[in-house]
């Protein structure tokens, strides 16, 4: 993590002055903006938000152990016996700090976007990348203008290649991570109905996405799905002074695609194919479950062999992907029951994938699926959750279980197929599980999948505990 003396901090930030003089010299280490976390020596930054003001909190802070404060101009100083750096605007003082650091060191960047996919991406370019070189990645949700910055600055100074998401809520947001990380290679994994409810299209969710070359260096690659015509449409087809490469399902659009895609409960085993069938990689094997882990993987051997890494690399690396929890990790009940909790996160998108991968999945007595409402999909929200309704039609599966008010349509969706005692609605997740355990047996598999605020991990926290 960074450490730096006050000076130095001053130095790293627009218009930053210490307070009182004779302080300069004290030594931070790390950067904190929660009292919850503060660890001896940090720099504490106050953030604030609608509801909250984290200078309130500056004494409590230094009496954790934090050694200095940001503090915001327009606010009036508070009595603490704390050494105190003046800043304009606090969170833009953090987002200037993280900057000057990663320009600071010799690290290289990946940056990591997306509307699905950008945690199990950046696991496995993390795992590959660690085979070579001394790696950082974000860790938990740290994605956004806040979490980029704190990413950032959590790097050790020894760090070789730092790997990073990059989330977003809006237009703009994606920009401002871009240029400050800088990112020496940008992995683009897809475009989903994810923010559709602020951004109205997907053609817009593109164009925020493509943000992410805004601090692409100039010798770097930019690294996108070629399968998305949205993607398609917005490469330079010309003046760039950074590598582009595609990757995806299709060979005939892309310069890496999957061949003998092999799916078993433990893991999933393929092949990669070069553009014009120029290469090929053999026995690759991720410990993730599906086929659009099998395109996600593609980035990660794209941009390793960018980095000069063989396929012996890659392939060791891959292997040994050890994964963010919740996105479709494979868990066992007291009874034997089959989880796959997939709880993380939801959209119509990877709704899909989910489905599709239970659907391969054989060897099971009943196939049971539990969906919680997909979230922040705008006024085409109902009409998502009856497309996955249908989709589900389909398919063949055994149970159908629903949680929420917008995939109450999918339950809807799904009585044109299933018979009513194998479809069931519920608006309480201790019921829902009383549901679920009526029914199933040790030797059935269950999917349970919902964006991340209707918290079906409790639930899943139930299942497990079926005897």
């Amino acid at each position: 993590m960074i450490k730096r003396t006050l000076k130095q901090i001053c130095s790293m930030m627009n218009n930053a002055e210490p307070l009182t003089s004779g302080i300069q010299q004290i030594s931070i280490t790390g950067v904190s903006t929660d009292t919850r976390t503060i660890q001896a020596g940090n720099l504490f930054v106050p953030l604030m938000g609608e509801n909250y003001d984290g200078h309130q909190y500056a004494q409590q802070a230094y009496n954790l152990g934090a050694v200095a404060v940001l503090w915001q101009r327009d606010h009036k100083l508070s009595p603490v016996d704390i050494p105190v750096i003046l800043v304009d605007h606090t969170l833009e003082a953090l987002q200037q700090l993280a900057a000057s650091y990663r320009q600071q060191l010799p690290v290289r960047v990946i940056g990591i976007t997306g509307s699905n996919g950008k945690t199990s991406t950046k696991d496995m370019v993390a795992s590959v990348m660690g085979n070579r070189f001394r790696v950082h990645k974000t860790k938990g949700n740290l994605n956004n203008h806040i979490g980029l910055p704190q990413t950032l600055l959590q790097m050790d100074e020894t760090t070789e290649i730092a790997v990073v998401e990059m989330g977003m809520s809006g237009r703009g947001e994606i920009e401002l991570l871009s240029r400050m990380a800088c990112p020496d290679a940008a992995i683009i994994t897809n475009i989903g109905e994810a923010h559709m409810l602020q951004l109205g299209s997907r053609e817009e969710i593109a164009k925020a996405k493509f943000e992410i070359m805004a601090g692409l260096r100039n010798d770097g690659v930019l690294i996108y799905l070629g399968d998305e015509p949205l993607l398609r449409e917005l490469i330079p087809s010309q003046g760039t002074d950074f590598d582009i490469i595609s990757f995806g399902s299709d060979s005939m659009l892309n310069d890496y695609s999957p061949q003998d895609i092999h799916i078993d409960i433990k893991q999933t085993r393929f092949s990669v194919t070069t553009s014009n069938n120029s290469k090929l990689i053999t026995e690759l094997a991720i410990p993730l479950l599906g086929r659009h882990n099998v395109i996600n993987a593609l980035a990660a051997v794209a941009v390793a062999e960018f980095f000069g890494l063989d396929e012996s690399t890659i392939r060791s690396g891959l292997l040994q992907t050890e994964l963010t929890g919740m996105r479709i990790e494979l868990l066992q009940a007291k009874n034997g029951l089959t989880i796959l909790n997939d709880a993380y996160n939801a959209s119509p998108a990877s709704m899909k994938a989910a489905l599709l991968l239970l659907e391969e999945l054989l060897g099971y007595q009943h196939r049971l699926v539990v969906l919680g409402d997909m979230l922040e999909l705008g006024p085409q929200s109902e009409s998502f959750h009856r497309d996955i309704g249908k989709l589900i039609n389909s398919l063949n599966f055994d149970y159908i279980f629903t949680f929420g008010e917008m995939a109450a349509y999918i339950a809807e969706e799904c009585r044109a197929q299933y018979s009513p005692n194998h479809v069931f609605e519920a608006s309480d997740k201790a019921e829902l599980a009383k549901q679920i355990a009526t029914v199933v047996t040790p030797q059935d598999i269950v999917l349970v999948k919902a964006s991340r605020g209707k918290r079906l991990e409790e639930l899943v926290e139930a299942l497990m505990q079926i005897e």
